[in-house]
């Protein structure tokens, strides 16, 4: 199992309910990878950060479960 922590900034005025509401349409993509144990979902607006806390069966699993655009 690997963990992996991810954070970036939130938009301007994005406030903790809009920033629910968007993790909330991404719910079905995590549920759907089989390779993906866990996912915590993150928000701090006092630093204006998002982001996530995911639990991977494996380095490969996490390296996979996002896509290119995300890795570079």
């Amino acid at each position: 199992m690997i963990t992996e922590i991810v954070l970036f900034r939130l938009p301007d005025g994005m406030s903790r309910e809009d920033a629910i509401a968007k993790y909330r349409l991404s719910i079905p993509t995590w549920q759907a990878n089989p390779d993906l144990i866990r996912k915590a979902f993150l928000f701090d607006g006092h630093s204006r950060r998002g982001g996530g806390v995911y639990h991977w069966k494996s380095m490969d699993a996490a390296k996979l479960g996002h896509g290119p655009e995300f890795q570079k």
